[in-house]
Order: C-alpha cells, then sequence, then structure tokens
C-alpha cells in the first residue's frame, strides 16, 4: 500500500487501461481510446457496471497523462486527496458521448497545470473552481461565471466575467483516404479504423460485396462540417479488379492480334487460363470466362476480360512501312 493512502489499496492505473507499467504515450493514448469506447455508458445502455469501469478508465488516462497527477498518484496521494488534487474527472457527473469525445480530443480543455498557491484557475486552496463539467458537456454559460470578492469589494457590485472568445470559423473541407482490401475482405465486409485529422478516432465497416473504386460517404466529419471520403481499392498482384462477385481484367493485345485473333494467357483467381480471342476484336470488347469470379454460397461469379489494342510508341522501318500500306488499303477501300 503506497504511504499516506486510506485503509483500501488505491488501484494500480496501468492496470486498468491493460498496461505494464511506463508504457510510452502512445500506447497509453491508444489503450484508453479502446477502453473508452468499449465501457462508455452510452454504447452499453446505461450499464452501471460499464459506467464505473468507464470512470475508472478515464480516471486513470486522466492521471498518467498528466505528470503533475502522475507523480501525485506515483508518491501514494489517493482517496479524498486525489479528489481535492482534481484526480476524479467525473465528480460532477457523466457527459454525453459526443461532448466527451469534444474533451477527449482537446476541443474544450480544463486548466491542471500545478502552480505554488494551488491548481492553476483558482485563487487559493479554498476558492471555489469554474463548474469545468458544466462548460465541457454544454451547460449554460451562466453556470459558468465566479466573481471575485475582491473585485466585489473594490468595484462596489459583483463583476461578470466576460464570455469566451467564439472559435474561429473553419471552412467546410473535403477529405479522402484511401484504403486497400482484400477480394475476401471486401466479399465479407471489412473493419476499418480511421484517425481524422482533429485526432478523433472512428470506426467503419465496409458494405458486402464492395468494389474496386468506390467512394463511401462520412458525411460532416472533416473540418468544418465537410464530408470525409474512403476510396476503395480491391485489386489483385496480376492486376484484377473485383467488382462484388464478378473480376475485371484487362487484356493489352497488338493491333494485329486484335484483328486477327490469337490465344493469350489470362490470370484469374484460380490460377492463369488460355483465353481465345476471336479475330476483329477492337478496344473495349468484353469476352466472359463464366465461373471464374468470386464464390458466395451458391452464388459464383464471372470474370470479364477487356479488349484494349496498344500500338507501340516506336515502329521499326519494317512496321512503319507496314501500316503505311494498311493505311493505303483503308483510304483505297473508302474511295
Amino acid at each position: 500500500m503506497r504511504a499516506g493512502t486510506s485503509s483500501i489499496e488505491a488501484p494500480d492505473l496501468w492496470a486498468v487501461l491493460g498496461l505494464e507499467p511506463g508504457a510510452d504515450a502512445g500506447s497509453l493514448k491508444r489503450a484508453f481510446r479502446q477502453q473508452a469506447r468499449r465501457w462508455h455508458p452510452d454504447l452499453n445502455g446505461n450499464d452501471p457496471v460499464a459506467e464505473e469501469r468507464f470512470k475508472a478508465v478515464n480516471a486513470a488516462y486522466a492521471v498518467l497523462s498528466d505528470p503533475a497527477r502522475r507523480a501525485a498518484w506515483e508518491q501514494g496521494l489517493a482517496g479524498p486527496e486525489g479528489a481535492a488534487a482534481g484526480l476524479d474527472p467525473f465528480a460532477t457527473g457523466f457527459p454525453a458521448f459526443e461532448d466527451y469525445l469534444d474533451e477527449l480530443f482537446g476541443r474544450r480543455r480544463r486548466s491542471q497545470r500545478p502552480t505554488d498557491g494551488g491548481w492553476a484557475g483558482s485563487d487559493g486552496p479554498d476558492a471555489e473552481e469554474p463548474d469545468v463539467a458544466a462548460q465541457g458537456y454544454g451547460e449554460s454559460a451562466a453556470a459558468q461565471t465566479r466573481t471575485s470578492p475582491a473585485a466585489e469589494a473594490s468595484s462596489g457590485g459583483p463583476v461578470t466575467a466576460s464570455a469566451p472568445a467564439p472559435p474561429p470559423v473553419v471552412a467546410a473541407t473535403d477529405q479522402e483516404t484511401l484504403v486497400e482490401l482484400s477480394p475476401e475482405q471486401a466479399l465479407a465486409g471489412e473493419r476499418v479504423e480511421l484517425e481524422l485529422a482533429d485526432g478523433t478516432a472512428i470506426e467503419v465497416w465496409t458494405p458486402p460485396l464492395a468494389g474496386d473504386g468506390w467512394r463511401l460517404r462520412l458525411a460532416g466529419v472533416a473540418p468544418g462540417g465537410g464530408d470525409h471520403f474512403l476510396q476503395l481499392r480491391v485489386r489483385t498482384p496480376d492486376g484484377l479488379r473485383i467488382d462484388g462477385l464478378r473480376v475485371l481484367y484487362q487484356l493489352e493485345l497488338a493491333p494485329a492480334d486484335g484483328a486477327l485473333g490469337c490465344l493469350a494467357v489470362v490470370p484469374t483467381l484460380q490460377g492463369p487460363v488460355q483465353l481465345r480471342v476471336p479475330p476483329g476484336s477492337s478496344s473495349g470488347r468484353l469476352l466472359r470466362l463464366r465461373g471464374r469470379g468470386l464464390e458466395r454460397g451458391s452464388e459464383r461469379g464471372d470474370q470479364l476480360v477487356e479488349i484494349r489494342l496498344v500500338v507501340p510508341a516506336e515502329l521499326s522501318e519494317v512496321e512503319e512501312a507496314l501500316y503505311g500500306r494498311l493505311q493505303q488499303l483503308a483510304a483505297e477501300q473508302q474511295a
């Protein structure tokens, strides 16, 4: 038991967050976010057990993330002394989950810097502290003002603190994040963790049967109320693109192969196969490989192969002569 504590052993704050003592700041922040999402009462039907766990998680992070509080805890400051030092962030009740996120990611902050005369923001050890919980969680501004007795005596009446300056206006801007998925992840749906520019961590599930090139819209989460888009990329190293149960592939051919027809080796999810390209195939023609797509239950998709004729960037003298002759023949036929 630490020196100066009551008869009840103070909780191990590292264990509350599931960490080893002395974990770095990054691990501390990640563990706190995970536990806070898990135990917040708004997400657990106001379960009393979740409420107590959430309070313990928040109190542990509030102490361990602040050097002064952490030093006080390590020296054995607990119980009533810890509450007086501000170690209990729930002294005034629970915030709503959205407001809690605002408080967590720094949109509203309370002063916790120790000074020689006590905690910053107070007139002394016995001075009334402003209602930080009301300020952080949406109560009226009237509850946040405090009149100094000295100011009343010098001015002849109560003095009300001026209202805080409004936050700066932020222009709405859309943002986009590239999310790469495997064919199996796109087929079943995948959980994606995303950290926004302001530090907010969100969790999104991609819909089942998602396809390459899809854009998922997260409305109003970007700065200024803009949207955040998730650009899905579902491709294999062989160049196969996934679209639901279908597989898409673009086959590049020389003009002569498209005109005369040929046999081409095409990759599939089950391995390479030979595809017969019929004569007279132009760019954009689609050839179907039945049953070579993804499978879901009794359904199985096909693979579509799109022909794309590619002209060489540089021609040899022989090739240039042959293309010239073809050009002459085409002109004669049109005459």
